[in-house]
């Protein structure tokens, strides 16, 4: 069953972003994952959420969304993106 890893991305030092927007799309491939969204218009719609950037992954598995984020591939790319943003993130679980 599809899993999606789901990023609310607030940018603190876009220079350094830019440097981690670099080392991702081949972590995400290596584990069978693609970009559903990154960083397109965001209309909110109801409630006070109001993010800045919004990422969505889809990956074949909540396993492999896991194995991804806990990779030695994602790690170099991971720690970048902690030192140039705050984030929030979540693995959903499609039907």
């Amino acid at each position: 069953m599809a899993a999606y890893v789901i990023v609310d991305v607030k940018i603190t030092d876009p220079e350094i972003y830019e440097e981690y927007k670099k080392h991702t799309p081949a972590a995400v491939e290596a584990y069978g994952g693609k970009f559903l969204a990154r960083g397109g218009r965001v209309i909110s719609l109801e409630g006070d959420w109001d993010p800045e950037r919004i990422v969505v992954l889809e990956f074949p598995s909540v396993e492999r969304a896991q194995q991804w984020w806990e990779s030695d591939l994602y790690t170099v790319a991971k720690e970048i993106r902690q030192r140039s943003a705050t984030t929030r993130m979540i693995i959903v679980e499609g039907v």
